[in-house]
């Protein structure tokens, strides 16, 4: 992957009679190996642009490209399949299913692929490797701590190697120490190669992104370079 591309995204949801815009012609590109930070507060459209950059939510206008894909002109079925080869996410909650073992939870997202459960089950030990959760598969969810959780989750976002990692506020929930120490595993995974797009209202967290997107009622309204 060598680009994200967003030129001149609006989205627009029916209000009453009227319409109400979430994201209002907004522009920018995303280079390979980046970590981008989009800050706004709540309800300036941040977590609606990173919905139309996960191939979730089609603009009412303007292109979305990722390298050469035209993402929005792909038929739903072909959009799925983009998502699950290019996208991982991480959200504020942590979506695990309680009565999963943590290497469950990460091999959920290998469950519709065609490799063999040896592969899958290595796969997901690679994984938890990667986020510091090396032999606690085994535990169930209640078994382990908030910031264990918050492994987990990008362990099951990045156990495919998506070329990008989204993650929509995912130190929201967690303790000032906890947060430093997923915002440093985020860090590590960008230093490593991968691209990561992060929505989030704390400039702590923001610091940890090579370059800061700024959404005001729908606009992008201001860029800043580390």
């Amino acid at each position: 992957m060598s680009y994200v591309d967003c030129e001149r995204i609006s989205k627009h949801y029916g209000r009453g009679n009227g319409t109400v815009a979430a994201v209002k012609d907004v522009s920018f590109r995303i280079h390979s190996g980046e970590f981008v930070g989009i800050m706004g507060e709540s309800g300036a459209g941040k977590s609606t642009l990173l919905s139309i950059m996960g191939a979730m939510n089609a603009p009412t206008c303007g292109r979305y490209r990722v390298d050469d894909i035209d993402v929005y002109t792909l038929t739903a079925e072909r959009r799925a399949d983009f998502r699950r080869e290019f996208l991982g996410f991480v959200f504020q909650s942590f979506h695990l299913i309680l009565y999963l073992t943590v290497e469950e939870n990460v091999l959920l997202l290998l469950a519709t692929t065609r490799l063999l459960k040896g592969e899958k089950r290595a796969m997901a030990a690679r994984a938890l490797d990667q986020v510091g959760l090396t032999g606690k598969g085994h535990r169930l969810p209640r078994q382990i701590s908030g910031g264990e959780k918050e492994r987990v989750a990008v362990a099951r976002a990045i156990v495919n190697h998506p070329p990008v990692l989204m993650a929509d506020e995912p130190t929201g929930n967690l303790d000032t120490r906890t947060t430093r120490e997923v915002m440093a595993l985020l860090s590590h995974l960008n230093d490593e190669g991968m691209t990561i797009v992060m929505v989030t209202h704390s400039m702590a967290c923001a610091r940890f992104a090579g370059r800061i997107l700024t959404v005001s009622d729908g606009s992008l309204v201001e860029e800043i370079l580390h």
